[in-house]
């Protein structure tokens, strides 16, 4: 059995390269809460508050209120996102407030030593960021108007990146984006067009990517994935991915 320090130190380290691999607009901080806000994508990951120690729970309310304006300020709605960092006492403040919480999520690993690789495809990444991000907005069924919010957001990533899509024609059916960080690599915005799921294209893209970070010293998958998205979460534990922590949302009451 994992032991709570050893828990909490694998929870860090996944927070800390999520912020690296997935990076926000603007950052500020207020004692060990990272608030993070991004005017040109709405991703709540990108537009959250991660308190990162269980201690720091001083003066809840005017620290809420103070965040609440920085929020305003960005036309954003003021969200919590709470992972075992947070701690049990700034939940039962949530709670005793009323605060909604949603979008549980699951991050999930897989020691890349363990990974069946020896049929993966050889993939080069896309190179040029446009196309990836027109691919992916595509595949996704976005709105356009994400598109110079994701292509600064991909732009800014300072770790080594592959945006890997599969395409037939000029017709893009699957995308998602590969953050190779020392020997941890993330994926990120994993997607498959709603045509053609349930065909093994996920699998096959994931595995090609797995052998691209592999190849470049990468020891470690992790991802992020929303607990309800059933069928990812079942083909990432069909391919060894197994989970290591949650984490959730919070809003105000009527936000």
């Amino acid at each position: 059995m994992t032991h709570p320090s050893e828990q909490l130190a694998a929870v860090r380290r996944f927070e800390a390269a999520g912020f690296r691999a997935w990076p926000a607009a603007a950052v500020h901080y207020d004692g060990t809460w990272v608030i993070r806000l991004t005017a040109g994508h709405p991703a709540k990951r990108l537009n959250s508050v991660n308190p990162l120690d269980r201690g720091d729970v001083a003066d809840i309310p005017e620290r809420v209120a103070r965040a609440a304006r920085r929020f305003d300020s960005y036309g954003r709605p003021l969200t919590f996102r709470v992972s075992p960092l947070s701690g049990p006492e700034l939940s039962g403040w949530f709670d005793a407030e009323g605060w909604t919480r949603f979008d549980e999520s699951l991050v999930m690993r897989l020691p890349l030593d363990e990974a069946r690789l020896e049929d993966a495809i050889d993939q080069i990444p896309l190179r040029d960021i446009g196309r990836f991000v027109s691919a992916a907005l595509n595949v996704q069924g976005a709105d356009p108007s994400l598109r110079a919010g994701l292509s600064e957001i991909i732009g800014a990533i300072q770790p080594e990146t592959g945006l890997f899509a599969m395409e037939r024609g000029d017709e893009p059916f699957a995308t998602m984006i590969c953050v190779h960080d020392s020997d941890l690599v993330g994926l990120f915005e994993v997607a498959t067009h709603a045509s053609r799921r349930r065909q093994g294209h996920g699998r096959k893209l994931l595995l090609s990517a797995l052998k691209w970070a592999r190849l470049r010293g990468a020891r470690q998958a992790w991802l992020q994935v929303e607990a309800a998205n059933e069928p990812a979460v079942a083909l990432y534990r069909s391919i060894g991915f197994t989970e290591v922590y949650h984490y959730h949302y919070r809003r105000p009451p009527g936000a």
